[in-house]
């Protein structure tokens, strides 16, 4: 597993590493480029959480995501009291990874 000091330095190392894609959500789905891609054909890969130093709004978590076909990319999200309610349920169905 990596480690992250930034949001910006973790989403930056994943696209080094394959994760090259920034994924959004919405409703019931992940979008991409404009296409719309099923959250339960995704698995999370690696989970990076960050908090603001002083600041409960600058939380985040940052996806590391795998299709089932391949397709590798991030997804950015706030939690805690910044969280998006759809977003956060959205993210639970996702799968992780325990391999």
């Amino acid at each position: 597993m990596f480690t992250y000091d930034t949001v910006s330095e973790a989403v930056n190392g994943l696209k080094t590493r394959g994760f090259e894609l920034d994924f959004n959500l919405q409703e019931n789905c992940l979008i991409c480029h404009g296409g719309q891609f099923d959250v339960n054909d995704f698995e999370i890969v690696e989970v990076y959480r960050f908090e603001g130093n002083s600041d409960p709004s600058d939380e985040a978590v940052v996806y590391a995501i795998e299709s089932i076909t391949g397709m590798k990319g991030v997804l950015v999200n706030g939690y805690g009291i910044s969280a998006d309610a759809k977003s956060s349920d959205m993210a639970k169905k996702l799968n992780i990874d325990r391999n």
